[in-house]
């Protein structure tokens, strides 16, 4: 099997980013002014440690319930995620990575400022989105990272973005090789419809076959039922839902399944 960089970071092939789901903040409709950031806070500790406990082989911090998102966010939001990792950074004992939803500079900003791994984000293509029309200027984007002194952290670039369809109508293998050779992406994520959703296993197959050498992501509704076909496919999968209680969205994060599926990943990566 093709070695990629990702085993460097993280030591596996095939790894498991687990998402951290981050509470709404201060500006978001959602935020618990009365619990304030201290909740945010706690309940982002918790996940982590349930994650990590676990066992999953990384972690991305988002803003999940920011909803709803933002093409360009507030610096506040910036701000408290920030702040939530920097009190976390100490616990923290696998790599990680962030994602300001749907901001590829502020997510940038925010890698910078925490020493992140890699970022996971929407840098190329214009969308007709639930969110308006999505444009996006990846060589702007590229541009600011490396004026952040920033061209260490990984891109992983989300070629089918959720909720959200090309303008015009594209080949899916089109888009990943020319996504591949205009932008040079560290990684492509193929998503579902929505968090939760599964990843078509098709379209998985038909990017990973277009783009070979660079490392492909199931991005979406990877779960213990499916985790074995889906990184057949893929180089490794980014995971939430199917971690909360119950695998429910909403939910806090329970270490009991996120040790089930990491145990069902380990035994399918001894083939490897």
């Amino acid at each position: 099997m093709k070695t990629y960089w990702t085993e460097s970071i993280f030591h596996t092939p095939k790894p498991i980013i687990a998402m951290c789901h981050l509470q709404a903040m201060p500006g978001d409709p959602g935020f618990d002014r009365s619990a304030g950031m201290e909740r945010v806070v706690q309940l982002a500790r918790a996940d982590l440690v349930a994650l990590q406990e676990g066992g999953v082989d990384g972690i991305m911090f988002s803003n999940e319930f920011s909803l709803p998102y933002l093409l360009k966010v507030k610096p506040e939001t910036t701000a408290a995620m920030a702040r939530v990792i920097g009190e976390l950074m100490s616990e923290i004992t696998v790599p990680y990575g962030v994602n300001v939803l749907w901001d590829p500079f502020a997510s940038l900003d925010l890698a910078a400022a925490v020493d992140a791994r890699f970022v996971r984000e929407i840098f190329s293509g214009v969308y007709a989105s639930d969110f308006g029309l999505w444009n996006t200027n990846c060589g702007e984007v590229i541009r600011h990272q490396h004026a952040l002194g920033a061209e260490n952290v990984k891109l992983l670039f989300n070629i089918v973005p959720e909720a959200a369809r090309y303008l015009a109508p594209r080949d899916i293998r089109e888009v990943a090789r020319s996504t591949v050779f205009n932008h040079l992406p560290d990684a492509l994520c193929v998503s579902g419809l929505t968090a939760g959703m599964q990843t078509d296993t098709a379209t998985l197959k038909l990017v990973k076959d277009a783009v070979p050498d660079t490392v492909v992501f199931a991005n979406t509704g990877v779960r213990l039922e499916n985790v074995e076909e889906q990184l057949g496919i893929a180089d490794g999968a980014v995971v939430a839902t199917t971690f909360k209680i119950d695998g429910v969205f909403q939910n806090a994060v329970d270490k009991k399944r996120v040790k089930a599926f990491m145990d069902k990943v380990k035994d399918f990566r001894k083939n490897f």
